[in-house]
C-alpha cells in the first residue's frame, strides 16, 4: 500500500518562506513522478510542481516559477517543495501526488495514482 505523508504547512507572512515535505512509503518511488497541487477555498486543484525523479527533471506552474522549487532526497523517500517569497494568493491546502506510469501528463491531477492528505498553507498580507 503506497502511502505519502505531507508535513511542514503553517501561518506565515508574505515574503516569508516554508518548506512542505512528502514522505512516501510501500514501494520504491525511483521511478515516479511526484508532484504538488493545492486547492485553495472554491477553487479546482492545480498543479504546483513535479519532478520524474529517477532523472531529476522539474517542471513548475508559470504562477510559482522562480519562487518555488521542488527536490527529493532518495535515501529517504522524501520530496520536498520549498516555497519562497510567498504571496497571500498561495494560501491553500497542499497536496503531494504520485504516479507510476510512463508519459504521466505532469499538470494533469488525473494522471495521478496516489495522494496525501493534504497540509495545510496561510499566507498572511
Amino acid at each position: 500500500q503506497v502511502q505519502l505523508v505531507e508535513s511542514g504547512g503553517g501561518l506565515v507572512q508574505a515574503g516569508g518562506s516554508l518548506r512542505l515535505s512528502c514522505a512516501a512509503s510501500g514501494r520504491t518511488f525511483k521511478s515516479y513522478t511526484m508532484a504538488w497541487f493545492r486547492q485553495a477555498p472554491g477553487k479546482e486543484r492545480g498543479v504546483v510542481a513535479a519532478t520524474i525523479w529517477s532523472i531529476g527533471t522539474t517542471y513548475y506552474a508559470d504562477s510559482v516559477k522562480g519562487r518555488f522549487t521542488i527536490s527529493g532526497d532518495n535515501a529517504k523517500n522524501t520530496v520536498y517543495l520549498q516555497m519562497n517569497s510567498l504571496k497571500s494568493e498561495d494560501t491553500a491546502v497542499y497536496y503531494c501526488a504520485a504516479d507510476s506510469s510512463y508519459g504521466t501528463v505532469w499538470y494533469n491531477r488525473h494522471s495521478y495514482d496516489y495522494w496525501g492528505q493534504g497540509t495545510q498553507v496561510t499566507v498572511s498580507s
